[in-house]
């Protein structure tokens, strides 16, 4: 009896609802998009236009930026003339396509449709990092630095409306990296990464207008923010991110995660952070801004550090290089 008594509990522990949650990795790998073996190195950036089903993958020395079918998994264009491509913005209400590029020193506008190329906002070498504000319309871009032999970097602001560059801003330091803006204020986040600092860019005044230290962690590349509670998250290579808090620009605390990030997002509906590493995923719960919960590391591949999180899809997309015999791939994970 008490053999039986025991095996039905336990069948009432598997059935119970949650049972098998706790053990449930929180991303789930279900489609990979092949890419052609002569994609070799690093990516930079990956975006999505979700009313379009497209992706945009940056192979960084394809010089070329890969265009994939959500819906098939497939590369249905590649836009070439791209010395070096490291972001792209896609703008849905004019259907253009922006597309920096390090090597040219330029922010390239393409068309939607035909992806023909319509102008070329000039800058200076090493055009990297972007931020988009949808209420100006304006598209702000890190360049210049160490590339162009500067000790400081240039902070642009380019029209894209017009496809004019409107203002520059000196920083100083020869890197700048990630940023990320407010949507209820004027201030910009910019991964300062030369200065192991985030600088803070008023963009009503186009002004640098403090520099905070990451102290906490080493080699701050990527950038998330969660603008509701005033927490501004550092992902730094040396295996942190690094918690601020953007009302006083203190560090609160650091995340141990794998070494390697380049990509962080936080998704506000589901209260987590993914940080794409050099092989895994990391992964944490906000259970209250001051509190953060491992949710577990998903293995990706080498180098497979770079990612985007699309919430209307509830995918979560990581571009891995070619290694070895393996061809470079997107990886698209559901959320669990």
């Amino acid at each position: 009896m008490k053999s039986r008594y025991g095996l039905f509990l336990s069948i009432l522990a598997l059935a119970a609802p949650g049972a098998h949650s706790q053990s449930q990795p929180p991303l789930k790998l279900v489609q990979t998009f092949k890419m052609p073996t002569d994609v070799k190195g690093h990516f930079d950036h990956v975006t999505v236009d979700v009313a379009g089903h497209r992706l945009f993958a940056t192979p960084e020395d394809y010089e070329a930026v890969e265009v994939f079918d959500l819906d098939r998994g497939q590369i249905i264009h590649i836009m070439k003339g791209i010395g070096r491509p490291h972001a792209v913005l896609y703008r849905p209400d004019l259907d253009r396509i922006y597309v920096t590029d390090g090597e040219a020193g330029e922010v390239k506008i393409f068309d939607g449709k035909n992806y023909d190329l319509i102008k070329s906002v000039k800058l200076e070498v090493d055009t990297d990092s972007i931020g988009y504000d949808p209420a100006t319309k304006l598209l702000y871009v890190d360049n210049g630095g160490g590339d162009a032999h500067q000790s400081y970097s240039m902070f642009s602001i380019v029209d894209t409306t017009a496809g004019e560059k409107v203002a520059d801003l000196k920083i100083d330091g020869d890197t700048l990296e990630a940023m990320a803006l407010e949507t209820s204020g004027p201030r910009i986040y910019v991964n300062n990464r030369a200065k192991n600092q985030v600088a803070v860019v008023d963009r009503q005044a186009r002004k640098l207008v403090e520099s905070w230290p990451v102290t906490l962690g080493k080699v701050n590349v990527a950038m998330a923010f969660d603008e509701a509670n005033h927490r501004l998250f550092v992902g730094c290579r040396s295996g942190h991110i690094v918690v601020l808090d953007t009302a006083s620009g203190k560090e609160l605390q650091a995340l141990p995660i794998t070494k390697g990030v380049d990509d962080l997002v936080y998704d506000p509906g589901r209260k987590r952070l993914y940080a794409a590493c050099d092989g895994a995923v990391d992964v944490y719960e906000q259970t209250d801004p001051d509190h953060y919960k491992s949710l577990g590391k998903v293995a990706t591949g080498p180098a497979a550090k770079t990612a985007t999180l699309v919430s209307q899809l509830n995918r979560y997309f990581v571009a891995m290089p070619q290694h070895g015999s393996t061809p470079a791939e997107i990886q698209v994970f559901e959320v669990q």
